[in-house]
């Protein structure tokens, strides 16, 4: 049997090493729910915007704006994404990759926290409704 690889392994893609603390803080069935992780993704780019000086009003006007358009494909999106977080990262002086060094290190010391957070977070899943 081969080793098993170190997944804070540096030399692995920083996605890879991502994906094993999403199934050991929430176990592989929230790890892999693509309403879950959308919700999470969301929740956090708004915090970021919010952090950055975003105000509600500005992200409510963005989010119709957004939907009322076609809906894009997943791939160039994502690179969307991508190249406009290096871009505001660039503008408020900030390094992207060690930020997430650095959060990613954080975070597999505080599962049982997060863990306890996230029962009290309202779900956003279309089957569990806000109430």
């Amino acid at each position: 049997m081969p080793d098993q690889i170190d997944p804070a392994s540096p030399d692995l893609p920083f996605q890879a090493r991502v994906a094993p603390w999403v199934a050991a803080c929430f176990g592989e069935q929230l790890a892999n729910d693509p309403a879950e992780r959308n919700h999470r993704f969301l929740e956090e780019s708004l915090e970021l915007a919010q952090a950055c000086g975003a105000t509600a009003a500005e992200a409510h006007r963005i989010v119709d704006y957004v939907f009322g358009r076609d809906t894009g494909e997943k791939a160039q999106e994502i690179g969307g994404v991508m190249v406009t977080l290096a871009a505001l990262c660039q503008a408020q002086g900030l390094d992207m990759h060690e930020a997430g060094e650095r959060e990613l290190a954080l975070v597999w010391e505080k599962i049982a926290a997060i863990r306890a957070k996230r029962a009290g977070k309202p779900s956003f899943a279309p089957c569990h409704p806000l109430s």
